[in-house]
């Protein structure tokens, strides 16, 4: 079992003879960032999408035209693609508590929630210069195009993939139910590494709930600016190592391949 990161949210898994697409974005609010390979991407056999926020959903279109096979997103997500012109003939619902076989793998999916933004991040971004003289158009079409993707409070997925006596957990964003009984000792947790100051204070809950093998983090890249920045990583490693001395902590490189 492997994984391999694009950028954003977005990851590539592969096991046995399945290969399954997460969240993919193309990053168009952020051209120096490298491009997401449309082409390899769409060859999965199947895309999970863990919400239909803007940098997780918005351009599963663009993936379904190059071949993608079909995808699993929430009734919201097709509801939205519906309102947005996304073709939903190869989408397919999904809800928490569900479990979905794409060929070796098996896909359990929990209930999740969002990273709610705190004080400092949203100040660092109000306050900020560049929000206004850099980004002041991006930053509008950006706001302006999030509107059409709006979630509700229950409507994002924790996701489980397992396979070759691997497990993988993929958070979509930095959030978990506290109604929800997670599974433990996942051989990688996937966790999204920004929308909160200190994120590796943060996330120190999240490592003693899921008490993973291996963390990697992903949404660590500046993909819509103004409204993110490139987090640094460094205090992300030294937490693993304090709070699970054991675990490997993965800063990963994109387009890289790491085996699970």
């Amino acid at each position: 079992m492997r994984i391999k990161w694009y950028g954003t949210a977005s990851l590539f898994i592969e096991a046995g003879n399945a290969r399954i697409l997460v969240d993919p974005y193309l990053k168009q609010y952020n051209h120096k960032l490298p491009p997401l390979p449309v082409e390899e991407a769409a060859s999965a056999d199947a895309a999970f999408i863990t919400h239909p926020h803007l940098d997780h959903f918005s351009d599963i279109g663009v993936f379904l035209e190059a071949g993608l096979k079909k995808v699993f997103v929430s009734e919201r997500g097709i509801a939205i693609a519906q309102a947005n012109g996304i073709p939903d003939g190869r989408l397919i619902p999904l809800a928490a508590n569900e479990r979905v076989t794409v060929g070796d793998v098996t896909v359990r999916t929990f209930q999740s929630r969002h990273c709610k933004f705190d004080a400092p991040t949203v100040l660092s971004v109000a306050l900020d210069p560049a929000t206004y003289f850099c980004h002041f158009k991006d930053g509008v079409r950006l706001l302006k195009a999030t509107k059409r993707f709006k979630i509700k409070e229950n409507d994002i997925l924790a996701l489980e993939f397992s396979a070759e006596g691997k497990k993988i957990m993929v958070l979509g964003s930095a959030g978990f139910d506290a109604n929800t009984e997670y599974p433990d000792g996942a051989d990688l947790l996937v966790f999204p590494f920004q929308g909160r100051a200190r994120m590796h204070r943060y996330m120190i809950p999240f490592l003693k709930e899921f008490s993973p093998k291996a963390v990697m983090i992903d949404h660590f890249d500046d993909a819509f600016p103004p409204l993110t920045h490139a987090v640094k990583t460094k205090k992300f490693v030294e937490t693993v190592k304090k709070y699970l001395p054991e675990a490997r902590a993965i800063v990963p490189e994109e387009g890289e391949w790491y085996e699970i």
